[in-house]
């Protein structure tokens, strides 16, 4: 069954990376002081869709990445604003002193795109895949953490990307995800989570391709007669501490979805705002301190128990230790 088919959700044909190279494109179509600066993987990324149709305001400074990093930032600092473009893995582990420096330090207006985030990159294997850029970044002040969780929100996010104050990180995909938004209705505000399913009994909440996962592990839990709220947390900062102190107080037990490492990524920060509001039962789904090898993406995810089904699993302990409890 593919993603979001159980929760009825509506099918995009494109991978999330070509929505990106298409929002990215009808953003600098509108705003002349867009600029993208490229890590010679704009075919990969989709970023060239720019280069085809404004050559003048795209740059590809190369395999390097730390050169890629401190030039977009001197352009920002000369009133451009700059869509730093290549893999997650590649900024955030090649560039991390420059992107500190030069961008986190001098909370200079830029989007750094860290593309093909996750394990679903696939068979271009471990060295390419980002699984510990969210925690990288997430050590970093001053940088807004954004995770798109379809081909709405993607656009949403990249034409408000500008009106953010400060750095901005924005996670990319390889694959395609289905709609959870309507195209033209998309809600996003940054900070502010959105509830994508109502529930009582348990809330699943989760970032990026997790939502949909998400989805359909509460369209599983409904048929057992357990209702799970759905939370799509694309802001990991800032974080939405109101939305997630309601979720743990009125549903009493938590499931925490994520593409990344469990170790300081979205789920541990998560609970620390549950511990320090409203402490519940949680459980995690995500990578637990393992490097993937290389193989098809849904393959991955399966073996490393990234699936709806691995989230209802969860789900179905978390109300069960919640039960216990009282």
């Amino acid at each position: 069954m593919k993603l979001g088919e159980k929760a009825g959700l509506r099918r995009c044909e494109k991978p999330l990376r070509n929505v990106f190279g298409e929002a990215l494109l009808d953003l600098a179509r509108n705003n002349p002081e867009v600029v993208v600066l490229d890590g010679d993987l704009g075919n990969s990324t989709k970023a060239d869709t720019v280069r085809k149709e404004f050559p003048e305001r795209f740059f590809n400074i190369g395999i390097a990445e730390s050169n890629l990093v401190g030039i977009g930032a001197g352009m920002a600092a000369c009133g451009l604003y700059p869509f730093i473009v290549s893999f997650s893995s590649f900024l955030l582990c090649n560039a991390y002193d420059q992107i500190r420096l030069s961008v986190a330090m001098s909370d200079i207006n830029a989007t750094i795109v860290g593309s093909h985030g996750g394990i679903t990159l696939g068979k271009d294997g471990p060295t390419q895949m980002g699984i510990e850029d969210l925690a990288l970044v997430g050590g970093l002040p001053t940088f807004t953490i954004l995770v798109p969780s379809d081909p709405a929100m993607m656009h949403k996010m990249v034409k408000g990307s500008p009106g953010i104050k400060g750095p901005v990180f924005l996670r990319s995909s390889r694959v395609t995800m289905p709609f959870i938004y309507p195209e033209d209705n998309c809600p996003f505000t940054p900070g502010k989570a959105n509830v994508v399913r109502e529930g009582k009994d348990l809330t699943i909440i989760a970032c990026g391709m997790m939502v949909a996962a998400g989805l359909d592990a509460a369209a599983e839990l409904a048929s057992e007669g357990i209702e799970a709220r759905v939370m799509d947390l694309h802001t990991l900062r800032p974080l939405d501490t109101a939305a997630i102190a309601a979720a743990a107080r009125e549903t009493g037990a938590l499931v925490c979805a994520e593409e990344h490492l469990l170790q300081g990524g979205m789920g541990s920060n998560v609970a620390r705002i549950v511990v320090n509001h409203h402490p519940v039962p949680m459980r995690f789904v995500g990578l637990d301190d393992v490097y993937v090898e290389s193989g098809d993406p849904w393959d991955l995810l399966e073996k490393y128990h990234l699936t709806a089904a691995d989230i209802a699993a969860a789900g179905r302990a978390a109300v069960a230790a919640k039960r216990e409890d009282k």
